[in-house]
C-alpha cells in the first residue's frame, strides 16, 4: 500500500510539473503580446487558458479520491494538502496572464507607454524562474530551497515601486493617457501577486515537508 500511495504521489508531481511548465509558458506570451501588442496572441493566451484549469480540476479529483481510497493520515495527509494548495495558486498565475492579455488588447495601440512596458520583461522573468525553481524544490522536498526562493519576491516588489513610480508620474504629466496607464499598473500589480503566489507555494512546500507552517518573506 505503500509504494502504491507514493507512486501516485510521484504521479501528481509530475502533472503539478506539467502545470506549472504551462503557467510559465503563459506568462511569458503574455509579455511578449504586451511588448509586440500582438493582441491575436494575446487572444490565443486567453482561450488556451482553459488547459491549466482543467488541469487543476483533474489533479484536484485524483487527490479527492487518493484521500478517500488511502485515508491517509499525517505526513501522506500534509502531501495531499500540499498538492491542492500549490495547483490552486498556480491556477491563481495563469489567470493573471489572462488578465495581462487582456489589458494588452485594450491598449494595443497606445505607444507612447513603451519605456515602462519594455521594463516588464525583466520583472516577470523574476517571477517565472520562481514558478520553476519552487516546482522543482517540491520535487525534490527541498525546505532550505523553498525558503531561499521566496527571498526573490523582494526583487519583484522593488521593481513593482518603481514602476509604479513612474506611471504616476506619467500620468501626471500626460493625463490623455490616464486610462491605459491604469491599465499598465494593474499589469504591474498583477505581477507584483506573482511572486506572492509563489512565495504561497514554498510555504506550503515547508509546511509538507516540516508539519510547520512558516510565514517567509513577510
Amino acid at each position: 500500500m505503500r509504494e502504491h500511495f507514493n507512486k501516485e504521489m510521484d504521479e501528481l508531481n509530475q502533472e503539478i510539473l506539467k502545470m506549472g511548465t504551462l503557467v510559465q509558458e503563459s506568462l511569458r506570451k503574455a509579455i511578449e503580446a504586451l511588448e509586440d501588442k500582438d493582441s491575436a496572441s494575446a487572444k490565443k493566451i486567453i482561450a488556451d487558458d482553459e488547459r491549466i484549469n482543467v488541469l487543476q480540476q483533474e489533479i484536484e479529483d485524483r487527490c479527492a479520491a487518493l484521500i478517500a481510497r488511502e485515508q491517509p493520515v499525517a505526513s501522506d495527509l500534509r502531501r495531499i494538502i500540499t498538492v491542492l494548495k500549490i495547483v490552486s495558486n498556480l491556477e491563481r498565475i495563469g489567470d493573471h496572464s489572462v488578465h495581462m492579455a487582456k489589458t494588452t488588447i485594450r491598449i494595443a495601440n497606445q505607444n507612447s507607454l513603451d519605456p515602462i512596458i519594455h521594463m516588464l520583461p525583466s520583472m516577470a522573468e523574476i517571477g517565472i524562474s520562481m514558478v520553476g525553481d519552487a516546482l522543482t524544490a517540491l520535487l525534490n522536498s527541498d525546505t532550505e530551497k523553498a525558503r531561499e526562493i521566496s527571498k526573490r519576491d523582494d526583487q519583484i516588489d522593488d521593481f513593482r515601486n518603481r514602476l509604479f513610480h513612474e506611471v504616476i508620474v506619467y500620468m501626471k504629466n500626460n493625463p490623455d493617457i490616464i486610462p491605459q496607464a491604469t491599465d499598465l499598473l494593474f499589469i504591474i500589480r498583477f505581477l507584483e501577486r506573482l511572486g506572492d503566489h509563489v512565495t504561497n507555494i514554498c510555504e506550503w512546500i515547508v509546511f509538507s515537508n516540516t508539519g510547520k507552517h512558516e510565514e517567509l518573506n513577510r
